[in-house]
């Protein structure tokens, strides 16, 4: 008996680890608690200054943003010199555009590209040459469709455009240029030789004389160093068919340019690579996060971070939800990105305000054409790094020019 009272009683004395259970171990919600990560701070935008602007418009499934940023651009140009707010057709824009585009696709023999896509000065040049018309008179929507839709009229139109330049007739015929806008015609409707808006009757040419249009009051403008300072060139883009020239200033100027015109209550027409990484539309908002040092780091940081692939140091790189150390942009590195096809040209856009994030770094407010229904309402924040990395060019206002860099282009 006192031997069984003696074995309970090791048994009970028996440490907890000799039968592979650990009575400190934590519960699982303790286990959960642990091992929780702590959510990155998101992103809270402020706005400092934004300008009056027209309302979201939706490009929806065409390669056309160049017409309606240009046409959003020019719409909030009216309106800061005190003329109404307007909903210009962006389609009567892309309309003529084709039609010249092919023109001088033939006159070159085809080797210009004949695309979707074009860029602000384009925008410019049909209003001065052919006028303006407002989204009332001329939607474009003329195929069966309630939102725009280019893939099948971009596949007819470059079909036959390449069929006729073959010149398989050894000469050009009278009849491919009415057999190509027949194709505009049936998909964008006819041009509106007249019409009447407001009670009054206009042609598309007095329309934009009515509305105060001067095509001289633009200027584009860019930075790069394989061409002089403060000289124009035809920025080496594929959809620049018009060979449209942009006045070459320093980087750091570009970006007073832009500055002062915000200030001044000018909204900015900007041509920008949107194939980053760092761009995050969903989110809101378009960073240039920089590469982690090491040497910043240290301890269980430093270790779990050597061990990560180079795809997964990329990964974290770039899965950014707010505030971010961002790479110093310079003169320099902005070439090297155009040069060796890190910055394409990929969308335009219109920057209409300057605003912060809640560590105070600044960031450009930017109206795009993707719909309104979206974080910001259409709207979205691009920080300076992204910004003086990822332009290609803007358009401006050239009152907007600030007055030491208007006198070194001659303005």
């Amino acid at each position: 008996m006192k031997k069984l009272i003696l074995l309970s009683a090791l048994a009970l004395a028996v440490p907890a680890w000799a039968n592979g259970t650990d009575m400190a171990a934590p519960s699982e919600a303790a286990k959960k608690k642990e091992t929780k990560k702590t959510e990155p701070e998101k992103f809270k935008f402020t706005d400092i200054k934004v300008n009056p602007t027209t309302s979201v418009k939706n490009q929806n499934k065409t390669g056309t943003c160049w017409s309606f940023s240009g046409t959003s651009f020019l719409e909030e140009d009216i309106m800061k010199k005190g003329g109404p707010e307007l909903d210009l057709s962006e389609m009567y824009t892309v309309r003529h555009c084709y039609i010249d585009k092919a023109k001088k696709f033939m006159r070159t023999q085809g080797n210009i590209n004949f695309a979707q896509g074009g860029g602000f000065p384009d925008v410019v040049y049909v209003a001065e040459n052919y006028g303006m018309v407002p989204e009332e008179v001329y939607s474009g929507l003329n195929y069966g469709e309630e939102k725009h839709n280019h893939g099948e009229l971009a596949n007819a139109l470059t079909a036959y455009i390449n069929a006729i330049v073959k010149n398989p007739n050894r000469k050009l015929s009278t009849a491919w240029l009415d057999g190509f806008i027949g194709i505009l015609d049936a998909y964008l409707g006819p041009e509106p030789e007249s019409f009447t808006y407001n009670g009054k009757t206009y042609t598309p040419k007095s329309f934009a004389k009515e509305l105060g249009f001067n095509a001289d009051d633009y200027i584009m403008i860019t930075s790069y160093t394989h061409h002089p300072f403060y000289k124009p060139f035809a920025v080496e883009i594929a959809d620049n068919w018009l060979w449209a020239e942009s006045m070459n200033v320093p980087m750091e100027e570009m970006k007073a340019i832009v500055d002062n015109a915000i200030e001044n209550g000018y909204t900015v027409a900007w041509a920008a690579d949107v194939s980053e990484k760092g761009f995050k539309w969903k989110d809101g908002f378009a960073v240039l996060p920089a590469p982690t040092d090491e040497a910043d780091l240290e301890g269980t940081e430093l270790s779990r971070w050597v061990k990560l692939s180079a795809a997964d140091k990329e990964k974290e790189r770039y899965d950014v939800k707010g505030p971010v150390k961002e790479v110093d942009v310079t003169q320099e590195s902005r070439q090297k990105g155009f040069d060796n096809f890190e910055t394409t040209d990929d969308h335009g856009m219109v920057i209409v305000g300057i605003a912060e994030d809640q560590k105070g770094n600044r960031f450009y407010k930017v109206k795009n054409s993707w719909a309104d229904d979206h974080i910001y309402g259409g709207y979205f924040y691009v920080s300076e790094p992204y910004f003086l990395d990822k332009t290609i060019d803007v358009m401006v206002n050239k009152k907007a020019v600030p007055a030491e860099i208007a006198k070194k282009i001659g303005l």
